[in-house]
């Protein structure tokens, strides 16, 4: 008997960085054998990845998974109508590209569903008409998570994308959802029956446990406390809550504090202009995009990690993957956020943790973590690490994936 196979679908797959990629290695490293239908990567900055263009390459090998690239519209310049007519073009050119699976067989199909849910679409459509069970990972729930990045206020249009998002939802067979809370939402949106909607949280990449020292930062960087934000430079990532706790540091004469912020994305622009603004660019140095292997020497160097994540409807209900990954990297942790993300940190007594836009609350936490002693500090860092060993473990979390894609059996804690 041959291996079993895995179609997975997702819109965003490497060289962006997103742990679809690694979800999928690992799946080959369980024996399974996989296939991507996945689009061009053009993300975060909207222009395609060196090598790429809209017309491929369409079929790769990278590790092992076998990728199958659909044509999509670029986000390029991150316009409202450009994000908009990315996040509608995947799907119609991905449903058009199943054509060239035929002949295959899949024993189940899998949407590593991020923004947007209508990349779901080819997923149930494949699905449907070879009659493979379909799992939906909901890391983005939607319509709630669009408004963070879309200002939408029109009340027909809204609805609307109620009701699309929702019909994707009725539609696979089985949902995964990274909280119980998110998992309570899934259950009454879609009326599905409870061994039907599980819970399994976001891993991150085993690099993130590793500490890497590096001399470069060192010298650099290593005449101030530095702080670090890594990750994509968002609308829904809340970076402007950093330039006003940088204004009230410097209302407080306290200099010897540095953002250091690693990444890229449509907020940038916006970001260096409201630094400029308030007259604050000695607290901040812009490090640009990174591999994900470059991220663990500055979760090393760091002497503090923050996540901070606008107020919504929907971020509240999931774990941010930043902050699985902050936990593994063994530091102190500043988050400014609602919900599950701010649990964790409490939880784990690895940082301090304040409501979404509560920049005073921000600024003294930090202050507090600036004049702690490092051995205080150290603590934290090994408690997040503990935490997220028993937690996060990507061996465990990877296998239950699995069991439940593949045999609709139940996580142990959910049993």
């Amino acid at each position: 008997m041959g291996k079993k196979r895995i179609l997975v679908v997702s819109q965003h797959y490497w060289p962006e960085n997103f742990r679809s990629t690694d979800v999928c290695q690992g799946f080959t490293e369980l024996g399974y054998e996989v296939d991507v239908l996945c689009g061009l990567p053009n993300y975060p900055k909207g222009e395609w990845a060196e090598g790429y263009h809209f017309f491929g390459p369409r079929k790769e090998v990278h590790n092992g998974v076998t990728l199958y690239r659909a044509g999509e519209i670029p986000r390029k310049g991150n316009t409202g109508l450009r994000i908009f007519l990315n996040y509608i073009s995947f799907p119609f050119f991905a449903t058009f590209d199943l054509l060239r699976l035929c002949g295959k067989h899949y024993d189940a199909v899998f949407c590593y569903e991020t923004s947007p849910v209508l990349m779901a679409f080819p997923a149930i459509v494949y699905a449907k008409l070879h009659k493979v069970p379909l799992t939906t990972y909901v890391l983005d729930l939607w319509p709630e998570n669009l408004y963070s990045v879309l200002n939408v206020q029109n009340k027909l249009l809204r609805k609307i994308a109620m009701g699309v998002s929702t019909w994707h939802y009725k539609r696979s067979d089985r949902l995964i959802a990274m909280s119980p809370t998110l998992r309570q939402r899934l259950l009454m949106r879609t009326g599905k029956p409870e061994q039907d909607v599980a819970v399994v949280p976001q891993y991150c990449e085993e690099l993130y446990t590793k500490d890497v020292v590096d001399e470069d930062l060192a010298r650099r960087f290593g005449d101030k406390f530095n702080v670090v934000f890594a990750g994509n430079f968002s609308p829904a990532q809340g970076l402007e809550y950093l330039v006003e706790v940088a204004s009230r540091l410097r209302a407080q004469l306290v200099t010897g504090i540095r953002f250091i912020l690693v990444g890229d994305g449509m907020s940038r622009e916006s970001l260096e202009k409201l630094i400029k603004n308030k007259n604050v660019a000695d607290y901040f140095a812009f490090e640009g995009q990174h591999p994900p292997t470059d991220i663990p020497k500055y979760h090393t160097f760091a002497d503090a990690l923050v996540a901070c994540l606008v107020h919504s409807d929907s971020i509240g209900l999931t774990i941010p993957a930043k902050i699985t990954s902050y936990t593994a990297a063994g530091k102190p942790v500043l988050c400014c956020m609602d919900g599950e993300g701010a649990r964790v940190i409490r939880e784990a007594d690895c940082g301090f943790a304040c409501d979404a836009g509560d920049v005073n609350a921000l600024t003294e936490n930090l202050l507090r973590l600036y004049y702690m002693s490092p051995d205080k500090r150290a603590e934290m860092g090994a408690r997040g690490r503990a935490y997220h060993a028993a937690h996060f473990d990507r061996s465990e979390l990877l296998g239950q994936l699995a069991d439940f894609i593949m045999e609709g059996k139940m996580p142990p804690q959910e049993r």
